[in-house]
């Protein structure tokens, strides 16, 4: 009677778990196996001599042991030996002495504690392989963005549920400034780290990572998503101020204006989910100068000195554009060296015959666009910048023709009252309070 009440029951169990999500087919069926086996091995002292038949399309298990066959009266193992005459009455009526006889058991037979053993065992090794699905399918998932629904929230953390009910926690280090969140809200973030100490997965997310504007940007910017532009570097003070470096492979792309989008429409967005987080994109450049000019905008360089082996810039700027490269609390230049990767010092340039320099952008009417921009592209970026440097170096670094140099250096002599390159500056200008240590 026992055999038809539990039977059912297993069957049922079976079909639960058949149902579990993350654990494939072939996986379920070894670990019903191995828990079956395990209850067995502990009741009759091995498994060794036992088929484990698993069936779980229809919910079903079969159990076969394997008996040696043995005279009557010489059992001395049961678990491993049967008699003769058992032998043959348990549907084997030419069973021999020395063959092997195969005997059909039944789970339910033996009974209430046998069967919650075995649900035990069951639960506990589906438990570990959920655990352990969980965390290698976040594993792949690290930097990438997920989306999640408030369940609870505590001074220093927030529970995030997602549509699998997967815990995912954001730390309140994580969250930008201004971060505040009701039960039930949508909240975007990407997948910072994944533990899986003592086989317990623990999903955190973070609001203020880079990789949290990367994947904002692919997201809402689909040249970036398509691979039409890439972003190059990425530098951000959460809640305060970022910058974005981008570059097009395609030169008929604009890639700033690609993802400021029409009136800002896209950039817009972003900034919203970043709590009003102000946004600079820059076009990337290789040159290291214009690279570090375009990224302290909107100040406007005089002049600016590389070391590429020690990876540090001194920059000089008149007064007054001293303060915008710096910017409010040295978030720009913070910002500007964790972009381009060197470390800035700022100079106020005090030399008087700067007064009277002039950008290139203003000779567009006398030289070429792209002449100016090959310029540019060497750390020229004002007709001093030019001057300054020798001919036959503009010649080399700009790859440009000697006519065309000759041609740009007599335009811009003829602005100036003397035609003589100026003279180097008297004296040493003066440091501002921009340190090196300001630009981390």
């Amino acid at each position: 009677m026992a055999r038809k009440e539990e039977a059912p029951n297993m069957v049922e169990r079976f079909a639960e778990f058949k149902e579990l999500k993350n654990i494939d087919k072939s996986t379920m069926v070894s670990v019903l196996e191995e828990s079956f086996r395990k209850v067995l091995s502990n009741m009759f002292g091995t498994d060794e001599n036992l088929d484990v038949i698993m069936n779980p399309d229809k919910g079903d298990v079969q159990i076969f042991q394997n008996l040696e066959v043995v005279p009557d009266g010489k059992v001395t193992n049961p678990n491993l030996q049967i008699s003769l005459s058992d032998a043959r009455l348990d549907n084997d009526p030419d069973a021999e002495v020395g063959e092997e006889h195969t005997k059909e058991i039944f789970f339910a037979d033996f009974g209430r504690r046998a069967i919650l053993n075995l649900r035990q065992t069951l639960q506990s090794k589906i438990l570990d392989l959920q655990k352990e699905a969980i965390y290698a399918k976040f594993k792949e998932l690290e930097g990438q963005l997920v989306t999640g629904e408030v369940y609870q929230t505590w001074s220093r953390e927030t529970l995030l549920l997602d549509d699998d009910k997967n815990e995912l926690l954001l730390p309140k280090s994580e969250s930008i400034p201004g971060d505040y969140f009701r039960k039930g809200e949508t909240v975007r973030a990407v997948i910072s780290t994944v533990d899986n100490k003592n086989n317990n997965p623990k999903i955190t997310v973070s609001r203020t990572s880079d990789a949290f504007l990367r994947r904002l940007f692919e997201q809402e910017v689909p040249e970036i998503s398509e691979g039409l532009i890439n972003i190059r570097a990425v530098a951000r003070i959460p809640g305060e101020r970022a910058k974005i470096a981008v570059e097009a492979y395609d030169d008929r792309i604009d890639p700033v204006g690609a993802c400021v989008g029409v009136k800002g429409s896209r950039i817009h967005g972003i900034v919203r989910e970043l709590r009003n987080e102000n946004i600079d994109v820059i076009n990337y450049t290789a040159n290291p100068e214009l690279f570090i000019q375009r990224a302290l905008s909107p100040a406007r360089i005089q002049n600016i000195r590389i070391d590429s082996e020690a990876m540090k810039a001194e920059v000089f700027l008149r007064p007054e554009e001293v303060s915008l490269a710096i910017g409010k609390g040295g978030l720009n230049i913070k910002l500007a060296s964790r972009l381009t990767g060197y470390t800035i010092d700022v100079y106020r340039d005090t030399d008087e015959s700067f007064e009277e320099d002039i950008y290139l952008d203003e000779f567009s009417d006398e030289i070429d666009a792209w002449v100016i921009e090959a310029l540019k592209n060497i750390g020229c970026v004002t007709a001093r910048d030019v001057l300054k440097m020798p001919r036959q170096e503009i010649i080399d670094r700009a790859d440009l023709e000697e006519g065309t140099v000759d041609d740009v250096i007599s335009i811009l002599r003829a602005e100036f009252e003397e035609d003589a390159k100026p003279a180097e500056q008297a004296e040493e200008p003066e440091q501002t309070a921009a340190e090196p240590e300001a630009a981390e």
